[in-house]
């Protein structure tokens, strides 16, 4: 019994507890004279984060929060309303064209997403053909681009996890029970009230694991938003980011850190609640 736990039990230790451990340790620590932790402990770095600073409160690192919030679930959102008809395409096209259609989708991901957010740079720069009609159209000024912006971050965001989506959702169609859709179509159901009833309680749970897949890793993103967002769309893993790398306060950037996980754990429970209760006598728990 001890053997077959206590490898398991050593990788949640190692590799989950004991960081978690010292990052928590390090965000009630002072920051020193060269940027290093230090005695005694404070709760410095938490007033820091919200606000208070020497010139009084600045509501910025709350923008900031709030911001991640918005930029995640708007681009989960998107992320949704693109792969949900995508995974159902390709789930009801010939079994031997749905490999290649799936590596379609998921190749770009294969790639890094420096050069995926370079690429869509070079896309949105000034004088391209996509900012040449934005302006055309009176979005933009002429001669400017679409990058840096926060449109340019929610376009990055979605086309970066659009696979960690679409890959669940198409597993759900893969299991869809087509007995129920056609009995739902023989009661001269609508086409809204057969998705309602019929198509999505069974593919709630890919649902459920996709949102996971795509708001967890959005919330911490810091390449995208540093890359495409140019400082008008930081987020809370650019925050976080920067008082390891460049302001040399790491009791901030841990603290940073754990309000991150703070965050993500309610959002995980929202999630949960919102599963039990969408997925009626199908429950879905995460």
């Amino acid at each position: 019994m001890l053997i077959t736990i206590a490898p398991g039990a050593l990788c949640i230790l190692v590799f989950l507890v004991l960081p978690s451990a010292y990052l928590v340790g390090m965000a009630f620590l002072t920051n020193g004279p060269y940027g290093l932790p230090t005695l005694p402990l404070s709760l410095q770095s938490f007033r820091e984060l919200a606000g208070f600073g020497f010139l009084g409160w600045s509501p910025g690192n709350l923008y900031t929060l709030i911001r991640s919030v918005w930029q995640t679930l708007l681009a989960t959102a998107l992320v949704i309303l693109l792969a949900y008809p995508a995974a159902y395409y390709i789930s009801t096209r010939p079994a031997r064209w749905r490999p290649l259609m799936l590596l379609v989708i998921v190749v770009p991901s294969w790639t890094n997403q420096v050069i995926r957010s370079v690429g869509w740079m070079n896309i949105f720069a000034p004088g391209t053909p996509v900012s040449d009609f934005a302006a055309l159209l009176g979005l933009t000024a002429p001669q400017m681009g679409l990058f840096p912006s926060q449109f340019a971050v929610i376009v990055g965001l979605v086309y970066n996890f659009l696979p960690f989506m679409v890959l669940p959702l198409y597993a759900a169609f893969e299991r869809l029970d087509t007995e129920q859709v056609e009995a739902a179509k023989d009661l001269f159901a609508s086409p809204v009230a057969v998705f309602r009833h019929a198509v999505f309680p069974q593919t709630l749970p890919g649902l459920m694991a996709g949102t996971v897949l795509v708001a967890i890793p959005a919330f911490g993103m810091y390449v995208v938003t540093e890359l495409l967002g140019g400082g008008k769309a930081t987020m809370i893993g650019n925050l976080v980011a920067r008082q390891f790398a460049q302001a040399s306060n790491w009791p901030l950037g841990a603290a940073g850190a754990i309000i991150m996980i703070a965050v993500t754990l309610i959002g995980l429970k929202v999630l949960r609640d919102l599963g039990r209760r969408l997925g009626g006598d199908r429950e879905v728990v995460l």
